[in-house]
């Protein structure tokens, strides 16, 4: 299961559920998004009862010229 919830782990008890949580440090699609390789590789690598986070940093905003 991929979800951005960042306290679903500490809500729920999942060591007894047969699935595996990626969390994602985001639910901003643009961030999110220049992350897709890296969603996809967790999620391909996980295992039924396992755990990864993706940080997710704020990019800063470029800056304009003016």
């Amino acid at each position: 299961m991929v979800t951005s919830d960042q306290n679903m782990s500490y809500q729920q008890n999942l060591k007894s559920r047969k699935l595996a949580l990626v969390v994602l440090g985001s639910n901003i699609w643009p961030i999110v998004i220049n992350h897709g390789a890296e969603i996809t590789s967790k999620a391909d690598a996980a295992t039924q009862g396992s755990f990864a986070f993706i940080e997710m940093p704020l990019t800063p905003k470029p800056r304009r010229n003016s």
